[in-house]
């Protein structure tokens, strides 16, 4: 039983940034992959970033390749996501997600166990 909480959301010019946070609770932090999907309106949920289990390995969608940034802390369970130059198409509810005993890195939402209440990310241009 893994609970995922967002926070760090919010409205920011173009340019700015964001750091988004997921503050885990339950289970084995250290054993899962720890993911970023993000989902417009009207646009399927997509992938965005993913951290290996202990924090050596990442992957990026190309979107936001350069721009982001994500890392985890396991020792305070939390995995963060660190946004700069945002774009107004960043625009979109932010998901954390955590893959359960992951020995590899997912990029789809089926490999995923379980999912934050999401957090909405809005840049004005």
């Amino acid at each position: 039983q893994v609970q995922l909480v967002e926070s760090g959301g919010g409205l920011v010019q173009a340019g700015g940034s964001l750091r988004l946070s997921c503050a885990a609770s339950g289970g084995t932090f250290s054993n899962n992959v720890m993911g970023w999907f993000r989902q417009a309106p009207g646009k399927e949920r997509e992938f965005v970033a993913a951290v290996s289990r202990r924090g050596t390995s990442t992957y990026y969608a190309d979107s936001v390749k350069g721009r982001f940034t994500i890392s985890r802390d396991n020792a305070k369970n939390t995995v963060y996501l660190q946004m700069n130059s945002l774009k107004p198409e960043d625009t979109a509810v932010y998901y954390c997600a955590a893959d359960r005993n992951a020995n590899v890195i997912g990029r789809t939402r089926q490999v995923y166990d379980y999912w934050g209440q999401g957090t909405q990310v809005t840049v004005s241009s």
